[in-house]
This record gives structure tokens, sequence and C-alpha cells, in this order.
């Protein structure tokens, strides 16, 4: 196989799964670049396919929920609940939306690293452990129902992800479970606040570098879409249930190994 074909597919593979999971994204795609190599030569590609390779696992939430996010559309003119739960999401994604904006330039270029990724990793990891195991009152069972002022605070706790390596799905998730959700409430909330807040980030990404974007490199870009789709919507399909059942831990400790395997790495090879 063509060796920019198969990092095409490893990183769309990558941007998919780990999107939605509690193990950051952006930090999983930063230490493949630096310890793999997962990059294009052509830095214009590489800017091209990082912006538009999120397309996929977007597209990929917005197909399993697309009916149930049109039943709430259509019924919030006559039902409060539904009107709430629009204004919740909406409330939940501003803080980021603001502070994102205001800090976007010292985040790119002072955060991404993969000595804080590493750091944010493990310390994530032990904190997940931490609440997937406290004994605490799961009083909110339905990710449409959150109160208004619970979502806001799950917007604010979900600002944290804006240091690579923390996770954006694990801030909100972190944040609802201690607020008083059961754990598949907390990640279903996750997935709903993710559609505002990837396409916030997506079209803020393209409106701030659209005059370096080209189309050299189509089909290496529709392969890490594809790959960032399939395996986008295998993870929303399946985590809900998986967690129902078994609870965070697993990606905890996931991310406790990645990270200390990250810092092992920078220590010998630098």
């Amino acid at each position: 196989m063509d060796p920019m074909i198969l990092k095409a597919i490893l990183l769309g593979i990558i941007e998919g799964l780990t999107e939605y999971l509690p193990v950051s994204s952006t930090g999983h795609l930063l230490l493949a670049e630096h310890f793999l190599g997962l990059t294009f030569e052509d830095a214009t590609l590489d800017k091209t396919f990082t912006v538009l390779v999120q397309l996929g696992s977007i597209l990929a939430l917005v197909l399993v929920y697309i009916r149930r996010l049109l039943q709430i559309l259509f019924s919030a003119r006559h039902d409060k609940n539904a009107r709430n739960f629009i204004f919740g999401v909406l409330i939940a994604f501003l803080p980021a939306a603001i502070i994102g904006a205001l800090l976007h330039g010292f985040i790119k270029g002072v955060l991404f690293n993969p000595l804080i990724v590493c750091i944010a990793l493990i310390a994530g990891g032990f904190i997940l452990l931490l609440v997937d195991e406290l004994p605490l009152e799961r009083k909110h069972h339905d990710a449409t129902r959150f109160p208004l002022g619970m979502a806001f605070k799950i917007g604010v706790l979900q600002c944290l992800a804006m240091i690579p390596g923390v996770s954006r799905s694990g801030g909100t998730i972190v944040g609802a479970m201690i607020l008083g959700a059961d754990k598949r409430a907390a990640a279903e909330f996750s997935f709903f606040l993710a559609i505002p807040t990837m396409v916030g980030a997506f079209a803020y990404d393209l409106m701030k570098s659209y005059k370096d974007l080209t189309l050299t490199g189509t089909g290496l870009i529709a392969v890490g879409f594809i790959a960032a789709f399939i395996s986008g919507l295998i993870v929303v399909t399946s985590l809900l249930r998986y967690v129902s059942r078994h609870g965070f831990a697993v990606f905890a400790w996931w991310r406790i190994i990645v990270g200390a395997a990250g810092l092992a790495g920078l220590l010998v090879f630098g």
C-alpha cells in the first residue's frame, strides 16, 4: 500500500476513534505526528487534511442522531423540555466558543506540544478513574433533561479541553457525572455538545486558514474522511452501551498507559 494512503487511513482512524472517547483526539494526533511521523511532506496538504478530516467524524455523529435531533427541533415550539434542551446545549457551548476564539493563538502556539499532552493524559486518566468509582448521586438519567445551570457548568468544564490531552468528551463526561448524571447520560450529553463545538471549531479553523487550503491530495483527504467517518460511527453506536455496563475505567487506563509511554519516548528520543 502507498505509504501516503496508509498515513491518511491511520490519521482518519485515530481522529474518528478518539474524538468521542474520553481520551483526547488532539493529544493522540499530536503524539502520532511526533513519534510515528504521521504527517505529509506538503505543509499545505497537512493543514488541509487536518481541517477537513474532522468532517468525517462530525458526519458520523449527526447521522446517528439526526432523527432524534429533528424531532426535538420540530417539537420545540410546543414542548418546553425540547426548548430547554436546545438552550442547554447552546449555553454549554458558549464558554468554549468564547475562550477558544480569544486564546486560539496561545493554544496552538504554546500548548500544542507532546510533553503537555502526556502529562494531561496521565492526570486526566487518574481523575477519570476516581470519578468513575466515586459513589456520586445519580439523579439525572436523561441527557435531554439536564437543568440549564448544570449545562452551563458542564460547558465551563469543557474549556479545560483547550489543553491538548485533556479531552473535550472527557471534560464534559467528568463534569456531568460530578453534577449528578449517570454514566450513560453523561456520555450522551457529550455527544450532543460535540455537534456545535466541533462544527464551531471546524468553521473557525476554516475561516482562519481557507486561503491556504488547496485541493492538492484530494484523494488522500477523501481516504482520511472515510476512515474518520467509519471509525467515528463505530464509537458513537457502541459507546453508550459499553459505558452503561462497564464504566470508563478502560479509557482511563488507556490514557495513563499512552501518556506514560509518551513520556518515556520523550526521555529516550527527545
